[in-house]
């Protein structure tokens, strides 16, 4: 669905941007697949959703027209350039981006900071922001070792609320497959 976008569209003015971020386009088809379509649980804590843009997030977005295209624009200024994830190895990318979407950039980079503090001898500030320091300590990080931090992230989550223990399941298939 997400490679016809791309081939189909006419229009270069649409996503021309998306051309100099190859990462980018390889990635954000995962994300799209993790969110899914329009939902609107009341028990979820990003409320009303469409492709995993939340109007909580964007209160000024009809969510419920929200078009792909413009789901895949909003993830690109608004989360990956944010999140700096190129500053990370490549074998990271997926799976931070991944946790930016999800829980926000600042939970995502705390989770990051500690998983590195748990792999390094020299330890780095929790702080959520992903600046040179945090990038540095990443170099010798296994993308498993981030997985299980984010997989004790949604454990403790739902420890703390168990009323999002309907979520659990899907949060860990999420972490364990991206």
């Amino acid at each position: 669905m997400f490679s016809k976008l791309f081939k189909k569209t006419k229009s270069k003015k649409t996503l021309h941007h998306l051309d100099k971020v190859p990462a980018f386009h390889n990635i954000v088809p995962v994300i799209l697949a993790h969110e899914g379509g329009y939902v609107w649980d009341k028990d979820d804590p990003g409320g009303e959703t469409n492709f995993g843009i939340s109007k909580r997030a964007f209160p000024k977005i009809d969510i419920k027209k929200l078009k792909m295209a413009d789901a895949v624009k909003i993830y690109l200024e608004y989360y990956w350039k944010p999140s700096k994830v190129e500053l990370l190895p490549r074998e990271l990318w997926k799976t931070y981006f991944d946790m930016c979407v999800n829980m926000g950039q600042k939970k995502a980079c705390e989770i990051l900071q500690r998983s590195c503090n748990h792999k390094n001898k020299k330890k780095i500030k929790v702080d959520g922001k992903l600046g040179p320091k945090t990038a540095r300590a990443t170099k010798s990080l296994e993308p498993e070792r981030l997985i299980s931090f984010r997989v004790m992230y949604y454990a403790n989550l739902v420890r703390r609320n168990p009323k999002l223990m309907k979520y659990y399941y899907g949060w860990y298939k999420r972490a364990s497959s991206t």
